[in-house]
């Protein structure tokens, strides 16, 4: 066993060494993301009479925000992959490689942000929340809330490609944090802008009949389409997408039974969007690695084994502790100064790395398990793997941060 662990130290070292410039980037990107995902917690934490008027919304606001880092994460993964095979190059065509993923991205931004608002107001009226908003409601905050911010974090996340290319990073390393940030800063005051449709009577029904659609024509002419690439990420993400924000629905109604909590202390709902946000992230690292290595026959897909990957679970593990003690430091900070109501930093920074540490050690299985089945059912993980692992630890990540605030006596 000793003997082993000095093998995995010292493939972790030669990673370290081999790629110092790219896990510095990945550090950066991560402790970026940290600090730049509490701007959205920020959002939330300020719209929570928002959410009080629109009993519900919040039941939506993981998966929305989810969505953004499932799809855009997954187009990074698959632009890294591209780029490690020399097929990379970037072009808008529509029918070239890049241009094709960029279409798939767009088709699944509105067909998805359409399925989200069904599938959460299901949720909500199954699971007994009162006097939620109306479905056309939800449809409207989600298909406009959603297209808003997808463009945002399109033009970020190709960008970021590019300059990765240039630079010669690893866009595996840094693809899932910024995207995720992105994600965290534009989707909560999109959705915040589009829940001003919805105060208007004969607005909302209009433009929810354009968004049901919109979200409908796109799915049909992404299954539809004659570009290979494009028909099969559309086909091969829309199920998974889907089954991923159900989960991440169910996530949000687990925060918003637990609304009256946040309301007493409005610093732990900052501290939800980045600590969500980074466990996807680093969940996001590990399953894109894994991928680019079942690709390149790195990993043997035939049996189940963390040692061909045991470096990057290190790296993962290595980025985790800094970056959940930036994301407690961070929310704590910007609750003090915007004058929310905390318990303390010390209880903040506590059920962060508290929180974190749980998470953490259940992305490593989430994130290679995941992307191991996809490939052996013929499947790209690149499709399936982040969306597959985000949403699975936004629910274990709000579970987890729901029984930390009990344990340390928060609630």
């Amino acid at each position: 066993m000793l003997r082993t662990w000095r093998a995995v130290a010292a493939r972790f070292r030669a990673l370290v060494r081999s790629d110092a410039a790219g896990v510095r980037a990945g550090f950066v990107a991560l402790a970026v993301s940290a600090v730049g995902s509490v701007v959205g917690g920020l959002a939330l934490g300020s719209i929570t009479g928002t959410l009080e008027e629109l009993p519900g919304l919040l039941v939506l606001v993981p998966a929305a925000i989810g969505m953004r880092g499932n799809i855009f994460g997954a187009l990074g993964s698959r632009l890294g992959t591209s780029i490690r095979t020399g097929t990379f190059r970037l072009s808008w065509r529509r029918d070239t490689l890049v241009g094709q993923n960029i279409s798939a991205s767009l088709v699944l931004s509105l067909a998805v942000a359409l399925l989200l608002a069904i599938v959460a107001k299901v949720v909500a009226v199954g699971f007994g929340l009162e006097n939620t908003i109306s479905v056309a409601d939800f449809v409207v905050i989600s298909v406009v809330g959603g297209a808003l911010s997808s463009v945002f974090v399109l033009l970020i996340t190709v960008a970021v490609a590019d300059l990765s290319v240039r630079r010669d990073w690893d866009l595996d390393n840094v693809a899932a944090p910024i995207v995720t940030t992105t994600g965290d800063i534009v989707t909560l005051p999109s959705l915040f802008v589009a829940t001003y449709l919805v105060q208007v009577d004969w607005v909302t029904p209009t433009v929810a009949g354009l968004c049901v659609a919109a979200g409908v024509a796109a799915l049909v002419a992404g299954l539809r389409s004659d570009l290979p690439v494009l028909r099969r990420i559309v086909a091969e993400s829309i199920v998974v997408l889907a089954l991923a924000g159900t989960i991440d629905v169910i996530a949000g109604l687990v925060i918003e039974k637990r609304l009256e909590s946040f309301r007493a202390f409005p610093a732990l709902l900052v501290l939800v969007p980045p600590f969500l946000g980074q466990a996807g992230s680093l969940g996001g690292i590990l399953s894109s690695r894994v991928s680019t290595k079942l690709h390149l026959g790195l990993v043997t897909p035939a049996r189940f084994s963390l040692r061909p990957v045991a470096e990057d679970v290190l790296l993962v593990a290595a980025y985790a502790v800094p970056v959940f003690l930036l994301v407690g430091v961070s929310a704590d900070i910007v609750a003090a100064v915007v004058g929310l109501a905390s318990p303390g930093t010390v209880d903040v920074v506590a059920l962060a790395l508290l929180a974190g540490g749980f998470t953490t050690a259940l992305t490593m299985l989430v994130a290679y398990s995941t992307a191991v089945v996809t490939y052996r059912l013929g499947l790209d993980p690149d499709n399936h793997g982040i969306p597959a692992v985000t949403s699975t630890l936004d629910l274990l990540g709000s579970l987890a941060l729901i029984l930390c605030i009990v344990v340390l006596g928060l609630a």
